[in-house]
Parts: C-alpha cells; sequence; structure tokens
C-alpha cells in the first residue's frame, strides 16, 4: 500500500529554568494510505505531543517527518467535541470550511450528506445540547471529515464518555472512517480500543519516549471493533502489548 507518511529519528526537547527535559527520542515509523495506526504507551510519555507535531501545533527540536502529498489536508480531533453551543449541529460541522474559506453550496451539500449518512441528519437544526455525548463526538468526527482530510490525528476522542458510550462510538468511528477511506492516527490509553480498531499499534516506552515495539494487528472474520473484542486473537494481543507498556513502573 501507498506511503502517506514518514517519520525519521524525530525529536522533541522542551526547556525551562531547570534545563532541558527529552519527551520523544529517535522516532521512527511509516504510516500508509487508508491504515489506521493507534500509539500508545505509559501515560505522560509524549504520545499527544508527538501527534501534535504531526499537525503542526508543535515544533520538533530534530529529525524529519514528511507527507506524500504537497500541502495534505490534515484533520485533528480532540478529546472534547468542543462543539460552539450557539450555532446548530450543521453550522458546528461547517466550521473547518469557513475557516478554510472553501464553504459553498457544493461542500455544505457533501457536509449534509455526512450528517444524513451517519445518524445526524434529523439534528442538523439543532444546538448540541439536544445531543447525547456519542452523538456530539460524532458531529465532531464529521466536521473533521467536511475539511476532507488526507490524514484524520485523533486525541483519545472518547476519553470523556463513558464505557458503553465508548463501546459504541469506536463502531461508530471505525465503520465511518473506513467508508470515507480515510487514513487516520489515533493516541489512547485504552489498550482494547487501541487493538478493536487499528492495523498496526506502535507501542511508546515511557519518557523519554522511544519506539518499543510496532504490532501489526491480524484478527480475521471479525467486521467491527465489538466483534474483534470477543475474538481469542484479542485477548493474545492484549497480553502481549499489556506487558510491552510496563504500566507497573
Amino acid at each position: 500500500m501507498k506511503s502517506l507518511l514518514n517519520v525519521l529519528h524525530l525529536k522533541k526537547n522542551y526547556h525551562d529554568q531547570k534545563g532541558e527535559t527529552t519527551a520523544i527520542e529517535d522516532v521512527s515509523f511509516d504510516v500508509a494510505q487508508e491504515e489506521f495506526i493507534s500509539i500508545v504507551g505509559p501515560s505522560g510519555c509524549g504520545k499527544s505531543t508527538l501527534l501534535s507535531i504531526l499537525a503542526g501545533l508543535s515544533t520538533k527540536s530534530d529529525g524529519t517527518f514528511q507527507f506524500q502529498k504537497n500541502k495534505p489536508q490534515i484533520g485533528y480531533m480532540l478529546q472534547k467535541d468542543s462543539l460552539f453551543p450557539w450555532r446548530t449541529i450543521l453550522e458546528n460541522c461547517c466550521l473547518g470550511l469557513e475557516i478554510n474559506r472553501s464553504l459553498n453550496e457544493d461542500t455544505k451539500k457533501r457536509v449534509i450528506h455526512l450528517l444524513d449518512t451517519y445518524g445526524l441528519g434529523d439534528f442538523k437544526d439543532q444546538y448540541p445540547r439536544a445531543l447525547s455525548g456519542g452523538m456530539r463526538q460524532r458531529a465532531a468526527l464529521i466536521r473533521t471529515l467536511a475539511i476532507d482530510p488526507d490524514i484524520l490525528l485523533l486525541d483519545e476522542p472518547y476519553s470523556a464518555l463513558d464505557y458503553q458510550t465508548r463501546l459504541a462510538l469506536s463502531d461508530d468511528v471505525y465503520h465511518i472512517i473506513r467508508k470515507e477511506k480515510k487514513t487516520a492516527i489515533m493516541v489512547t490509553h485504552d489498550l482494547g480500543e487501541a487493538i478493536s480498531m487499528s492495523d498496526r499499534i506502535i507501542v511508546l516506552s515511557k519518557r523519554p519516549a522511544t519506539i518499543k515495539k510496532i504490532y501489526e494487528i491480524v484478527i480475521p472474520n471479525a467486521k467491527t471493533p465489538s466483534e474483534r473484542r470477543k475474538t481469542k486473537e484479542f485477548s493474545i494481543y492484549y497480553d502481549q502489548i499489556w506487558r510491552d507498556l510496563d504500566v507497573h513502573i
């Protein structure tokens, strides 16, 4: 499969009055088109820092990362839905298009089509307070998809939701990303979430973060994250990756 992103020897240092702290050290990996990659690691190891560098929100200290497309469109989905309460769901989902100055009748019709396709069409003229937590997060994903991104960066997109809603939304998001043929990198603390949704999982060490191992996730005959969680392969991957995480340290 064709490569979309190449990361090579990426490093990030922070400087303060106490000196220099290395958050990320010599991280290298590739991302193929339409691939779903999850990044896991101990709390505070630099997962979100890595994502913010790829999004252009934070500067790297060394190394390179290169998208195999000139001026790629990057969609960044945060932990909270960040929907504006004074804007309707349709208006919220068109926000990125407004910022990019690409909102027109055609792009607005595409947003309405996304809302209709993924179960929010009846709510497009409602305000965020009318939606459940899961529906709000689905709206946030549609807002991100509205700009037709080349890659989606997902920073713990379900962390603010209860467990049952997270499970249902995992199936929704997985289905949407696959159907729209998008490439995604997700940072998560939830190992089950990572295994159930990903093609590959990158396991980071404790800070300074380096890559301990990359797992290729192969779970045949399971079409959704919920189905994947019920397989013997899921349990095997869970045990292997849990040991790599060093969560007891």
